[in-house]
């Protein structure tokens, strides 16, 4: 799928955040995500962007802004940055429903992973995400990443406990599949 949109990424700011807050406290949109459903509020959410800006070296989170219009509609992170043995969790939402399974999220993906191995020379990235959600699979599988494993019944959303899936990608492999 070629893209539609064409966006470019930004570091995350604090006028960012009540945006991002809306769709961190929308129940649709955190469906999608490996994690449960609570209500978020604005302090937490500026004491939350507070601990990011201290503990920068350890992380990287940039905003998908739409090139044309300037709107912000999603994010895209590498966490838990390890110097050692460079890695980092790589995590990817688009808040915006409207710009959904139109080939963002494989735009800023693949921009952030050129990033991680190119330009902050980390080894492995990883990531979890729902073992139902079809359509981010296919774009880790597209994009490279591998099943490492699967950590059964492990989210607990709507009465029922769902699995994860564990997916990583190398450098080495990163590298094969863009040449």
């Amino acid at each position: 799928m070629s893209p539609t949109v064409d966006i470019h990424l930004r570091e995350l700011e604090h006028g960012d955040l009540a945006q991002l807050n809306s769709w961190r406290n929308d129940p649709e949109v955190v469906d999608w995500l490996g994690n449960n459903f609570l209500f978020i509020s604005r302090d937490v959410d500026d004491e939350w962007f507070r601990s990011y800006l201290a503990n920068r070296d350890r992380a990287l989170r940039l905003t998908i802004i739409v090139t044309k219009t300037g709107e912000y509609i999603g994010n895209v992170n590498l966490t838990s940055i390890h110097p050692i043995n460079r890695s980092a969790e790589f995590s990817i939402l688009i808040g915006e429903r409207r710009y959904w399974s139109q080939g963002i999220g494989r735009q800023a993906s693949e921009f952030m992973l050129r990033h991680a191995f190119n330009d902050l020379n980390l080894n492995r990235v990883y990531l979890s995400v729902l073992s139902h959600h079809e359509r981010a699979i296919r774009l880790y599988y597209h994009l490279g990443f591998a099943v490492e494993g699967n950590l059964r019944e492990a989210i607990f959303k709507h009465g029922l406990f769902f699995d994860l899936q564990m997916m990583s990608i190398l450098k080495s492999e990163f590298a094969l599949k863009r040449a």
